[in-house]
């Protein structure tokens, strides 16, 4: 059915709340390339079996670990087809470091719906707090609806980062899995689109497509330990657009810059000639 502005726009979602062990943490660390090399005492602090350390992007799945049904595109004044929808930018910024296990609240609510004509564009807000009520982290996530524009909303802006004009500093390639999205599902996330070859030819992909959650996880892992030392407490925040899809078993090459106190980083597909997977990548650092 059309969006309904009036009803979506500022509408807040039901609260969640959720706890996490060290072993969630584990099996988030491992579907985002952890540990890769099990002679790595860095990357096998992730999987540490009481205390590993935790990627900020755990965020993105904190509160949905234990989900076993697809997830619905289902909102106040939305409803949307799951094939219609694709992950168009995530960020979060943590305010203390995210501890290996607990239980927290998430609450949500529609910030923003940009009509872009040919679709929508509806983001969420979120801020989370412990038991205890101190604030964890807040997020901003936006979805890209096909085919859901013409509504009548406003068509919002889009923040663009300007890449330095020099080589990168860094460059790092990481290959994946060919059954890498089916290791990332575990993480809570079970839309067909990443695991039903049948669900992404319908929506028009020749073959299942990575999450783009996974290729926001698995880029800050690689620029957490081959940037910053697998020093997780340097990130403070992390924000992407998903500018394209990857397949898993491709490999993802990531281009890093440092500016200041935060990183810029554009990540690309190597077996397609550097096709863009996530770009205007911005890590800021603590």
């Amino acid at each position: 059915m059309p969006i309904d502005l009036d009803t979506a726009l500022g509408a807040e979602l039901p609260s969640q709340d959720f706890s996490w062990t060290a072993s969630d943490v584990a099996l988030y660390a491992l579907s985002v390339g952890a540990a890769a090399d099990p002679m790595d005492t860095t990357g096998l602090e992730y999987i540490h079996d009481t205390a590993p350390k935790v990627l900020p992007s755990f965020a993105t799945v904190a509160a949905t670990m234990n989900v076993t049904e697809a997830p619905r595109v289902s909102f106040p004044g939305v409803e949307i087809d799951l094939a219609k929808v694709v992950h168009g930018s995530q960020s979060v910024r943590v305010h203390r470091p995210i501890p290996a296990e607990g239980t927290a609240t998430t609450t949500t609510k529609i910030a923003e719906i940009q009509d872009k004509g040919s679709a929508a564009v509806i983001i969420q807000e979120s801020e989370t707090v412990s038991a205890d009520g101190e604030k964890l982290w807040t997020a901003r996530s936006g979805i890209f609806a096909r085919g859901e524009g013409g509504f009548g909303g406003e068509r919002g802006t889009s923040e663009k980062v300007d890449y330095p004009d020099r080589q990168a500093d860094h460059t790092i390639e990481v290959p994946t899995l060919p059954q890498q999205a089916l290791f990332y599902r575990l993480c809570g996330d079970r839309n067909p689109l990443h695991s039903d070859p049948a669900f992404a030819e319908a929506a028009g992909f020749p073959r299942p497509i990575l999450h783009g959650l996974c290729s926001y996880g698995l880029v800050l892992r690689a620029v957490v330990d081959e940037v910053l030392g697998g020093d997780v407490a340097q990130v403070h925040g992390y924000g992407v657009t998903f500018g394209g899809i990857f397949f898993p078993g491709e490999t993802m090459r990531i281009r890093v810059w440092r500016e200041d106190s935060r990183l810029l980083v554009a990540a690309t597909a190597v077996e397609r000639e550097d096709a863009p997977v996530l770009k205007n990548v911005v890590v800021d650092l603590a």
